[in-house]
């Protein structure tokens, strides 16, 4: 643990409970309501909660923040739940034709996201909405809501506390987020186990119908744009990948960009980014358990959405790929390809702002992030068989990748 988390765990009293009523409790104190709504929540709770308590092996900040984010999930629950009771016309929002940048984590997702969501006709969801959605976010105030700083200045304490944070994955409270916390009130969410090892849960997520899950992630979304609407909603999350099906069935308008890279390449900076995710509120991390476990994951979710774009040749057009070399090589380039693959009207002036953004942020600028499929017991001709079907179809080579890598967020 370094230094500074130890400073702040010293500093912390008795552990708390992760009990279901308790937390559940919690939240009813904190918001006043007490109508979660639909129950189809309780048993992703308890599965996490059981994941937490016996496979997670927290210490003290890894307890305290499991709890907040629990409570924080609850919370958000219960305040949309009851909003939605006093504006039942929310219920008449429409979602219509929604883009959504799918791929494996380290592949470009983020980038893209981002350039995306500076096209003033879109709309995606910054992160401070999706942790206090209520009320709802005004045009007017929304890039001085007085919700911003206290996530901001919670942000500021996670990079002193995690100072390699920033390298890995840039967080701001401002920034567009990945719409996976819009389906954390539903206890179906893959922020669970990028927070902390769960294995237990993760398998239930992937056993689990998630359709709930995605019916929440849409309710969440009318609420957001009940008083702030724009022509389209652009979202992002690895997390859909093996859940087409699902995402479909919920938006069947939706579209959809994948970004593809080599998992070789993917593999060791994912692991590396769950390592340093996870080991913030555990000492007990095993590098090798976790690299296998995300070989594993995400060749599962690649061989189901495969699957289901094999099986649903209908949408093919609603469907755009993306190579994260490409993407690298000249982004303005691969946004006007998407923008001309789904024929949305892309103006001069939009892209301007997107190459300013480019050239405000260029890749390194918080430092490097360092790698090996050595640090998690791997090798590349191990991760190569594992994504044969995935890496035959899309041209990879099969050839060792270098001991060590660094990547540019």
């Amino acid at each position: 643990m370094p230094p500074q988390q130890r400073r702040v765990r010293d500093q912390m009293g008795p552990q708390p409970s992760l009990a279901a009523e308790a937390l559940r409790e919690e939240a009813v104190t904190r918001t006043g309501f007490d109508d979660f709504g639909s129950a189809d929540f309780v048993e992703g709770l308890a599965c996490l909660i059981e994941s937490l308590e016996h496979e997670a092996r927290l210490h003290t900040i890894g307890r305290v923040t499991a709890k907040a984010q629990i409570v924080d999930a609850l919370s958000v629950r219960l305040e949309l739940v009851a909003h939605r009771k006093a504006h039942p016309e929310v219920d008449s929002e429409r979602i219509e034709r929604p883009l959504f940048v799918v791929g494996l984590p380290r592949t470009g997702t983020t980038l893209l996201h981002e350039l995306l969501a500076l096209d003033p006709t879109s709309r995606s969801p910054a992160m401070w909405e999706l942790s206090r959605p209520c009320p709802p976010p005004e045009p007017d105030t929304y890039t001085c809501d007085p919700r911003i700083a206290p996530l901001e200045q919670h942000l500021a304490r996670l990079r002193r506390l995690v100072p390699t944070l920033d390298a890995i994955h840039r967080m701001r409270a401002t920034l567009p987020h990945e719409c996976l916390a819009a389906m954390a009130p539903s206890f179906w969410s893959y922020q669970y186990p990028f927070n902390f090892h769960v294995p237990g849960y993760l398998q239930w997520c992937e056993q689990a119908d998630a359709a709930p899950a995605y019916r929440f992630h849409h309710s969440f979304l009318q609420h957001l744009q009940s008083r702030f609407r724009r022509e389209r909603w652009v979202l992002k999350s690895p997390a859909h990948l093996g859940q087409l099906d699902a995402l479909l069935a919920m938006y069947p308008d939706a579209r959809i960009i994948q970004t593809h890279r080599d998992p070789v390449e993917v593999i060791p900076s994912v692991s590396s980014l769950h390592h340093v995710m996870q080991g913030f509120g555990s000492d007990a991390i095993d590098p090798h358990a976790l690299g296998a476990a995300q070989v594993d994951y995400w060749a599962r979710a690649l061989a189901r959405t495969m699957t289901t774009r094999d099986q649903r040749p209908d949408c093919a057009q609603r469907f755009v790929d993306v190579e994260f070399e490409d993407l690298l090589a000249d982004p303005i380039a691969v946004v006007e390809r998407v923008y001309a693959h789904f024929q949305m009207p892309l103006v001069p002036s939009t892209v301007d702002v997107m190459r300013a953004y480019l050239a405000a942020h260029p890749r390194g600028v918080h430092g490097q992030h360092q790698y090996s499929l050595e640090m998690f017991g791997l090798n590349a001709a191990g991760v190569a068989e594992k994504f044969g079907a995935y890496r035959a179809r899309h041209g990879y080579d099969v050839g060792q990748a270098p001991a060590a890598r660094t990547s540019q967020p």
